[in-house]
């Protein structure tokens, strides 16, 4: 049987018309016409965009002839050369718009490597977890995986490209997937949880004790002492636990009525006494928790220790205000919050079935920046209407549901891995792109795949879709598709 007919033609569907939508949606965002005359004329962004619709066919079709051997042996070189690149972008990429992340090669040709190290971290991920005897249980093997995932990760928050770092935070799908414990994503959203409310609440609400540094460690309090209960099989002795927090807040109650109190201290001095007792009632129990029970508290402590020095110097003043804009503690329509209120306002005048093609005013207007790149979907919106936004999110859904079908058919754990790899990347880049059109999510600068105009990103989403599709169509022994 030939490669043609083994190909997944439904994906490559899929991909297709979403490509044709992103194109549209450019033309319309960028195009020449104008409100009264709108005669075709292809030049600018959606010129642009057609030549890397065709360099992207052409990648295409060359993934698709590819030997499936050379994508797997070649995974750890591609990761390490792409690491590589990663650092050396740092030092010579002018700064654009406070980031250095991009490699000027002409003056209208640009690539942005971290979009392709989504592509070099999934193959060398497969690679690591497809290798004989590995298991997520063993400490070493799951510490490498999660290095291969945190090391681009890392330098490209050197490259001030925080928003496209947060992307690999969807590899700890895989992770889930292949055995992975659903205590480590659930500590994710517990991480995500204290950073908000230590910033949401950072008001003095006690004396001199800010609301958020108050609550947080209370949080970690309580999901040490229910950890405690379910992990090391304390019975009725965690109960103690309980106790020792509130009765140390009473303390620092009935001492703040002669000097001002920081409640914080008293409350991290409750939650090290807690670990001591943790530790202490644990032993002889379950004690191979422990090291578990210990990590979760540090990990949570350091965190509520750093939120202040990552916000402020970890993060771009622009980063900064847009995070504050989302949780409501800053009022910037005329800056920060302008494109989400622009687009909010762009994606309400549509209505349901929208303005009409090339009719949006506020898209034609340009009063949504970024309109073509990180902002495409309020054009969608605008002109098409919520039934036009439905359907491109229901094709979205159909192509994240395919290629987890396709990942569950593959016989070889490589193929496997990888493929939710692809279905993760897309499925965070979806979720986060619409959340932070609809204000949903702060705005952290990420593209809407196949749709939002930029040559590196739809290259890099087109390699990653067709080197599973390549792996697929190669399920069976090679000498069937000869």
């Amino acid at each position: 049987m030939g490669l043609r007919h083994r190909a997944d033609w439904l994906a490559i569907l899929l991909y297709l018309i979403l490509v044709v939508i992103g194109w549209l949606a450019i033309y319309a965002a960028d195009g020449t016409y104008t409100i009264t005359d709108t005669s075709f004329s292809i030049e600018g962004r959606a010129l642009s965009q057609l030549v890397w619709i065709g360099i992207s066919a052409g990648a295409a079709i060359a993934i698709l002839l590819i030997d499936t051997f050379f994508l797997k042996q070649s995974a750890p070189v591609l990761y390490f050369a792409m690491i590589g690149l990663l650092i050396v972008t740092i030092f010579i990429a002018p700064d654009i718009k406070g980031s250095r992340s991009w490699l000027v090669i002409t003056d209208s040709v640009r690539l942005q490597p971290a979009e392709f190290s989504k592509l070099t971290t999934a193959l060398m991920l497969a690679w690591w977890m497809s290798k004989y005897n590995f298991s997520l249980e063993r400490t070493r093997d799951l510490a490498i995986a999660f290095a291969i995932i945190i090391a681009p990760m890392l330098i490209i928050v050197l490259q001030s490209e925080t928003g496209s770092a947060l992307v690999y935070a969807a590899f700890i799908i895989i992770l889930y997937r292949e055995g992975l414990s659903s205590a480590v994503p659930l500590f994710g959203v517990f991480c995500a949880l204290l950073f908000v409310l230590e910033l949401k609440f950072a008001e003095p609400v006690w004396g001199v004790t800010p609301a958020g540094r108050l609550v947080v460690p209370l949080l970690i309090y309580l999901g040490v002492v229910l950890s405690a209960q379910v992990y090391c099989e304390l019975d009725r002795a965690w109960l103690v636990g309980l106790v020792i927090a509130p009765s140390l807040m009473i303390m620092a109650a009935i001492l703040s009525l002669w000097v001002s109190v920081d409640f914080s201290i008293f409350a991290i001095l409750a939650l090290v006494l807690l670990l001591v007792w943790v530790v202490v009632q644990a032993y002889g129990h379950r004690g191979r928790h422990i090291g578990r029970l210990i990590t979760f508290a540090g990990v949570s402590v350091a965190m509520y220790a750093g939120v202040g020095y990552f916000f402020d110097n970890i993060l771009q003043p622009h980063q900064q205000t847009r995070i504050l804009v989302s949780l409501g503690l800053k009022d910037d329509p005329a800056g920060a919050g302008y494109n989400v209120h622009q687009s909010l306002i762009a994606i309400g005048s549509g209505g349901l079935l929208g303005k009409g093609y090339l009719q949006g005013t506020q898209t034609k207007l340009s009063y949504v920046p970024e309109q073509t790149t990180d902002f495409i979907f309020c054009t969608i919106g605008e002109e098409e209407g919520f039934i036009g936004c439905l359907v491109v999110l229901l094709l979205f859904l159909a192509l994240i549901c395919r290629i987890i079908y396709i990942a569950e058919r593959q016989p070889e754990t490589f193929a496997r891995v990888y493929g939710y790899a692809v279905a993760s990347i897309l499925f965070f880049h979806l979720l986060v792109n619409v959340g932070m059109v609809i204000g949903l999510v702060p705005v952290i600068g990420i593209p809407l795949p196949y749709i939002s105009y930029g040559g590196s990103s739809l290259l890099s989403f087109t390699l990653l879709l067709f080197v599973l599709l390549r792996l697929d169509a190669s399920r069976m022994p090679v000498s069937t598709l000869r």
